[in-house]
């Protein structure tokens, strides 16, 4: 009896023993479960140079919603690289007048940070995987500065490589591409083309020849513009087209010498910028003296402008959402 007594305490201690063993791979599981899941973490950040006008907020919080639907699993935040936008809606946000004047803009706008800040507060709350998608017409100076901001984060190197803040990081590209041979800019300057269609098609009805105002750029080359141009030109013939810049080349004065070589007497005239904002209303569609407007009327041509930014276009948001399923395709990232 006592020989049995005792290899009932054997398997009875073999038991616990094998109890406390599962439990413990259980709890391993669990932790590495969640740690899974943790990494596994995406955000994109929709980078804009941003606009302090409330009217051309539309062209932000379209491209905002249109990538939030196209990448429902994933933690979709709104950048500003202007430090001074972001710390005009900064102040803003502690205005009660201009608040109770406008109830209908989103929060995260009054909130914006640089796109650093956006990325840091995500790396904190244990997003590894973060792509930045710009939202610049070219690769000027804004994509220049906000690419070397990108290319610093991720030079940051860990003894041990758990510990670095990030597992990829990446910046999707400009409207009209950027140098390299992955992805031609050639295509996407032939897909910016087809994207604004109705601008054509609206110039067309209105027997006018179309008059894009790009920003520019005093310091980076603005040849996409008029590789833009020719392309434009190439896909719709019936309608002359021209793109000018308000720094850089090609200038007003250089379209106004080529609407006047071809006689054009009547122009649509439409921010080539992603928001319709101060450039937009002011040195474009203003009423001073040097505005577009204005000068093109001082040459005999009629005018009539068109206030749309490129983000409030669908078709434009669309390719911005193809820049960011292609940066996850290159890097088999699971959106």
């Amino acid at each position: 009896m006592k020989r049995n007594h005792n290899s009932s305490r054997i398997r009875f201690f073999s038991l616990i023993s094998c109890l406390i063993i599962l439990s413990l791979f259980c709890i391993h599981l669990v932790r590495a479960s969640a740690m899974k899941k943790e990494d596994g973490k995406k955000a994109i950040v929709a980078g804009f140079f941003g606009t302090s006008y409330p009217t051309a907020l539309k062209a932000i919080t379209n491209i905002h919603q249109k990538i939030k639907q196209a990448f429902p699993s994933a933690e979709v935040r709104i950048a500003f690289t202007s430090d001074f936008i972001k710390d005009i809606w900064n102040r803003r946000s502690k205005d009660q007048s201009f608040l109770k004047e406008h109830k209908d803009i989103p929060e995260e706008i009054f909130q914006v940070k640089s796109p650093l800040a956006t990325i840091a507060d995500l790396q904190n709350q244990g997003y590894k995987t973060i792509i930045v998608q710009s939202t610049h017409v070219y690769e000027g100076e804004e994509f220049a500065d906000l690419a070397s901001c990108i290319d610093s984060l991720n030079s940051i190197k860990t003894v041990k490589e758990k510990n670095r803040p990030f597992k990829q990081l990446f910046l999707g590209r400009p409207l009209l591409g950027e140098k390299g041979i992955k992805h031609h800019y050639h295509n996407d300057l032939m897909n910016a083309a087809r994207a604004v269609n109705d601008d054509i098609a609206l110039a067309k009805e209105r027997k006018a020849a179309l008059v894009y105002m790009g920003h520019g750029n005093e310091f980076y080359s603005t040849g996409s513009y008029i590789e833009l141009q020719k392309t434009l030109r190439k896909m719709y013939q019936d309608v002359p087209i021209y793109i000018g810049t308000v720094e850089g080349f090609p200038s007003l004065d250089d379209v106004v010498s080529e609407l006047k070589r071809d006689k054009i007497k009547k122009v649509l005239l439409k921010p080539f910028m992603i928001v319709a904002g101060d450039h937009a209303c002011n040195d474009m569609a203003g009423d001073e003296e040097d505005s577009w407007k204005k000068v093109l009327e001082a040459h005999s041509i009629a005018v009539e402008t068109f206030l749309q930014g490129l983000g409030e276009m669908d078709s434009i948001a669309n390719i911005f959402i193809e820049h960011i399923k292609e940066i996850a395709q290159d890097n088999t990232i699971d959106l």
